[in-house]
């Protein structure tokens, strides 16, 4: 079995390459091409040139979306620089941290825009240790990166995470007296814990995960708290997922003597697609032939 790079919204995210018994099995597993690495899916191609795939197993995420095609993690920077420029004050960033690509993103609107990132303590934690493997900034003031302790951190004590950051601190009180100097990493929970239930006047939130999510009751309640200090709550995200047009270019670069669909609400799109789809049912054996 053998672990091949792929760009994806997590860092570290692989396809697996199954080779036994005379036959051989390439695993998707979740990747894109939309990312700030498209230039993986390239490599992992490289290496499959000389390999007869007896089976893809491929994910569909957007098959049955409107996600054909869409923009991608660079053209979100871009907009993002634009979002954050025209904001009339605090600009707050809600994602995942461990989509490290988002923070590279955000870091880097923040750069060309003249304000200055400030995370919270996971995010710099997750780029402390990624930095031992990937160039990505480097949590420190020096590099246009301040760390804000939040309440919920506070709270648990994680002193030698705290050693790590200190000297590049911030406190929530200077962000708040020059608002329009910062673009901020923000969770939903800030707002009881350390703003006092009430967000800042006319911030902007950047809303960077699935829509869907958004008519789940915290994000409801999310959007009135920006609309009672006359902000704005924008969606700024691209998918961790690949575009259906980047799936069947993959799959057809592969050329599997069978697709298997996977990670897919649509499985019977897949036939719309590709002439040689076995769709499998759960708990069922597959013999690869």
């Amino acid at each position: 079995m053998t672990p091949l790079a792929v760009d994806h919204s997590i860092f570290g995210s692989v396809a697996f390459l199954i080779e036994a018994e005379g036959k051989t099995i390439l695993y998707s597993g979740d990747f894109r091409n939309h990312g700030r690495k498209p230039g993986m899916i390239r490599d992992l191609l490289n290496h499959l040139k000389t390999k007869t795939i007896d089976a893809l197993i491929v994910e569909g995420t957007h098959f049955g979306t409107d996600r054909e095609e869409g923009a991608t993690e660079y053209q979100l920077e871009d907009r993002i620089v634009d979002l954050v420029q025209t904001a009339p004050a605090l600009v707050l960033a809600t994602f995942s941290a461990l989509d490290v690509d988002r923070i590279v993103t955000l870091y880097k609107a923040a750069q060309k825009a003249g304000r200055i990132f400030v995370v919270d303590a996971y995010t710099a934690f997750v780029l402390y240790l990624i930095g031992r493997q990937a160039k990505v900034p480097r949590p420190s003031r020096d590099m246009g990166i301040r760390v804000f302790f939040n309440h919920l951190f506070e709270r648990r004590n994680l002193d030698n995470i705290r050693e790590k950051f200190q000297a590049d601190r911030i406190e929530l009180a200077e962000v708040l007296d020059e608002p329009a100097k910062y673009l901020m990493v923000f969770r939903p929970s800030m707002v009881e814990f350390d703003f006092n239930s009430q967000l800042p006047s006319r911030c902007r939130v950047l809303y960077g995960y699935w829509q869907g999510y958004l008519n789940k009751p915290d994000w409801v309640e999310l959007q009135k708290q920006v609309a009672l200090v006359d902000g704005d709550f924008i969606r700024a995200h691209v998918s961790g997922h690949a575009y259906v047009a980047d799936i069947i270019n993959f799959a057809n670069s592969v050329n599997a003597r069978t697709v298997i669909p996977i990670h897919t609400f649509e499985p019977q799109m897949y036939q719309d697609h590709f002439p040689n789809v076995t769709r499998l049912s759960d708990g069922i054996p597959f013999d690869v032939c």
